[in-house]
């Protein structure tokens, strides 16, 4: 639960900054949260989510 609610705010703060940047339009930008919205109501959900979270696992293994 707290990966998925950081992962959303770090998306979200990446949208709102492409948007503020003007590297893309709001336009764009509305379709591509609907189109998450959407596609997190489909059986690909539970794919994706495990699929995240095994990026953010290994990612979090990294040692310096």
């Amino acid at each position: 639960m707290a990966l998925s609610v950081s992962l959303v705010l770090l998306l979200g703060i990446l949208v709102v900054v492409l948007v503020r940047g003007k590297s893309v339009k709001a336009g764009p930008a509305i379709v591509c949260v609907l189109f998450g919205f959407f596609l997190a109501s489909t059986s690909m959900a539970p794919s994706i989510n495990r699929f995240v979270t095994s990026i953010a696992d290994m990612i979090g293994q990294i040692r310096f």
